[in-house]
């Protein structure tokens, strides 16, 4: 394959900013990649992400899958349940008819050392690739050169380029631990809706789990500073009833969420992916999935060819219906389930019953889910 005629710069080589240059890269693009933050602490990072399908199929492309095969922890079942509501619903992989083409998870989890270290070694031994790691100051891109800033959310890049944002900031936070647990299937995650915010139980294998607690954010931090048997306690008053916590693996992390989209994607040559350009509430799991959905169309686009211009154009465009859908999805869930009104848990009572009962509807769920809302009614390829 020829290479293309401009350089790409990608600011930031967290795991968006490093799947979108191994991708360019793949296509013989010459790319740099700057982060103030060395590799070690690029690496060091204490938390697991939710893979799905739309990710898994990324990392097929890209050569990772078989490479992570062994750090990845699928799910076959997703047990949602409504705490205050008293329903119950158990998505199984059948819901997504995918047990006869290979993949029988609805979804898995990866923890982020094993995805980053695997990240970085590609980028190293790729001859398309210059990384600078650790230093003060970024090489300075040429007039023609694609710009991606996969910076984060604060993204330094973004401010340079005057882009403002819509952003909203929820009362919940959110806090982050990994435990060991008794009484949950080595092959099932949960999503526990509760009055104070959603809890996702992810499973990492060996028995040990990730938890993602949503509360309001004093409660976050209070909790994140307790002693290990305090929060053990905590946490085994909430879960429910046949799950216990048995020993905490790490410090628990407490941070603020929000919901945030830039108000465009592109700007002359540069793009925004991943955190850079939006947020979401970390209900359902959508997070990196939406971001490396982000690597996904702005290949393409390259692929499309033209000027480093016309391809960030491009992708600013084809990128806003998924970020507005799943961002307003994830919003709704939240506002739907965090509370103890009772018009609305009698709404949650029916609309559950509803999708226990129905196969296509827990099947578009998971569609939507796994592809972003846009896909929901489409069938998944292989």
């Amino acid at each position: 394959m020829a290479s293309f005629l401009f350089e790409t710069h990608v600011m930031g080589a967290g795991p968006t900013g490093c799947m979108t240059a191994l991708a360019l890269a793949q296509l013989n693009q010459r790319v740099v990649v700057f982060d103030p933050q060395a590799s070690d602490a690029l690496t060091a990072r204490s938390r697991a992400y939710a893979i799905t399908h739309s990710s898994r199929r990324l990392m097929q492309r890209l050569g990772l899958w078989d490479e992570l095969l062994n750090d990845l922890v699928a799910f076959e079942q997703l047990d949602l349940r409504d705490l205050a509501a008293g329903r119950q619903v158990l998505f199984l992989a059948d819901d997504l008819a995918l047990k006869n083409r290979g993949h029988s998870g609805i979804g898995w989890i990866l923890d982020h050392r094993p995805l980053m270290t695997v990240l970085l070694r590609r980028l190293q031994d790729s001859p398309h690739v210059h990384l600078h790691l650790g230093g003060s100051a970024a090489p300075i891109p040429s007039l023609d050169s694609l710009v991606i800033a996969a910076d984060g959310p604060s993204s330094p890049t973004r401010e340079s380029w005057g882009i403002h944002c819509w952003q909203h900031r929820y009362r919940q936070g959110c806090l982050t631990a990994k435990v060991i647990l008794r009484g949950v299937q080595a092959n099932q995650a949960c999503e526990l809706f509760r009055p104070e915010g959603p809890l996702a139980v992810l499973p990492l294998g060996n028995d040990q789990f990730q938890v993602v607690w949503s509360a309001p954010m004093q409660r976050c931090q209070d909790r994140s500073a307790l002693p290990p048997s305090e929060f053990l306690d905590q946490l085994a008053g909430i879960l429910p009833q046949g799950i216990d916590p048995d020993l905490l693996l790490d410090q628990p992390r407490a941070f603020p969420q929000q919901w945030m989209l830039a108000r465009r994607l592109s700007r002359g040559r540069g793009v925004l992916v991943g955190e850079a350009g939006h947020r979401c509430h970390p209900v359902g799991g959508q997070g990196l999935n939406l971001c490396w959905r982000d690597v996904d169309v702005l290949v393409t686009s390259v692929q499309k060819g033209g000027s480093a211009k016309r391809i960030a154009a491009r992708y600013g465009r084809q990128r806003w219906i998924d970020l507005i859908l799943v961002g307003a999805a994830t919003d709704l869930l939240v506002r739907f389930f965090s509370n103890k009104n009772s018009l609305l848990v009698g709404l949650r009572q029916i609309a559950l019953q509803l999708l226990k009962s129905s196969h296509r509807l827990r099947q578009l769920s998971l569609r939507a889910m796994t592809d972003g809302p846009m896909r929901i009614a489409r069938a998944l390829p292989d």
